[in-house]
């Protein structure tokens, strides 16, 4: 048995979402900037797919640009407020220890530029309060970027609450929100999000193509300059075929996300719970503030390099955190920020189900990890200094699923 189960890394994209990209490869193939005919063509297929996906956010047509993915999304909305911010004499961002390296990164580039950057801690069960944001904002605060769900632990943050403070605060809020948009309801309005990431990628639509939210009155700066597309503020031709297939990609996602979450979070409760006889495991992150495709435990005694390899022999294929940062020897800086000490965080294992798993697949998945921990254990001389008394234990013998 063959099962996929690292659709926080990528998905496939579905039948409906390939079908409906391919005349825009040979048949409507104009440059959306020309003029002539074929061209503007191009262009009114564009601003329609711009304007279906601002309703599924909830936002107004004009406040939705087009970017190769969420990392440059990202990218140009943190440097943008940081921008703003610098502009009012405002140096200060907020945000979170276990964010997606495209936040982080920009981040740590910024503060060679003199920004200060606060990183809130983020509690064992991996959600931040929106009363440790507010205690954070201060009068020089530019930016308070936070992520709408865990991309590695999959914990969905009371991003409505933080939004509503930053506004209070007449402060620029961004939210990444690509693990999210096809698993939680999400209004910009509603939500006083400022500006929000989006990668097609994440809900069966094609690579390398993505969305940035950005409210009215938010200035952008350019990262990628050389043309007058998206509103002169994201040079290149736009990806015509990608952006049609995100649209209708995004569009089956939302409207079918309560019948999606229904379904798996009977499949999420059935692998914690297998899972949880595991000896000596723990599931990583909220068990109900999570979004319900997401599974990520940590295991006593085995190492996560040699657990994805085993069970890839055996046709599953999962990650050990972020697809990201697969080829890092480092532990997850995730599960390090939610209190995991090293030895155990290196033994850690993200499920991600897709909307057509199954039960035969989740046992078989379940029983696959099983046999690979107990195999590895038995080889392990980490384990059996712990099974010795050599070393204490860091989780009981079973915890309670």
């Amino acid at each position: 048995m063959f099962v996929y189960a690292d659709n926080a890394a990528t998905t496939a994209v579905s039948k409906k979402v390939l079908e409906s990209m391919i005349p825009y490869f040979s048949e409507v193939y104009g440059n959306p900037s020309s003029l002539y005919s074929v061209g503007q063509k191009a262009k009114e297929v564009l601003e329609e797919s711009r304007e279906r996906i601002a309703k599924l956010i909830g936002a107004d047509t004009k406040e939705i640009y087009f970017t190769s993915g969420g990392s440059e999304a990202d990218n140009q909305a943190i440097i943008s407020a940081a921008r703003i911010g610098e502009k009012q004499g405002k140096k200060h961002i907020i945000s979170t220890a276990f964010e997606h390296h495209a936040v982080l990164h920009t981040l740590k580039e910024l503060e060679k530029e003199g920004f200060e950057v606060t990183l809130l801690d983020v509690h064992s069960n991996g959600v931040i309060t929106p009363e440790q944001v507010a205690d954070a904002i201060r009068e020089d605060t530019a930016l308070v970027t936070v992520m709408y769900a865990n991309n590695e632990i999959g914990t969905i943050q009371p991003i409505a609450e933080i939004g509503a403070i930053c506004k209070e605060k007449g402060v620029i809020f961004h939210t990444d929100a690509v693990q999210a948009v096809s698993h939680v309801h999400i209004n910009v309005k509603e939500e006083n999000i400022d500006m929000l990431s989006i990668s097609a990628h994440k809900f069966h639509g094609p690579k390398g193509v993505g969305v940035l939210y950005v409210r009215k009155g938010v200035r952008l700066t350019n990262i990628i300059n050389g043309g007058a597309q998206e509103s002169g503020k994201r040079a290149g031709t736009e990806n015509l075929a990608g952006i049609v297939g995100m649209t209708v990609a995004l569009e089956d996602a939302i409207a079918n996300i309560d019948a999606n979450n229904e379904r798996l979070a009977k499949l999420q409760d059935k692998l914690i719970e297998g899972l949880s006889k595991i000896p000596y495991s723990e599931l990583n992150g909220d068990r109900e503030k999570r979004v319900k495709s997401n599974v990520n435990f940590c295991f006593e005694g085995v190492e996560g390099e040699s657990l994805l390899l085993l069970l890839d022999d055996k046709g599953v294929a999962v990650s050990s955190g972020s697809a990201c940062t697969s080829g890092s020897l480092d532990p997850s800086h995730v599960l390090l920020a939610i209190g995991r000490p090293h030895e155990v965080a290196h033994g850690s294992l993200r499920i991600s189900l897709g909307e057509d798993a199954t039960e035969e697949q989740v046992q078989y998945i379940i029983d696959s990890v099983t046999e690979v921990i107990e195999y590895l254990r038995s080889f392990s001389p980490f384990w059996r200094d712990l099974v010795g008394g050599k070393r204490p234990h860091v989780f009981k013998e079973y915890s309670v699923a």
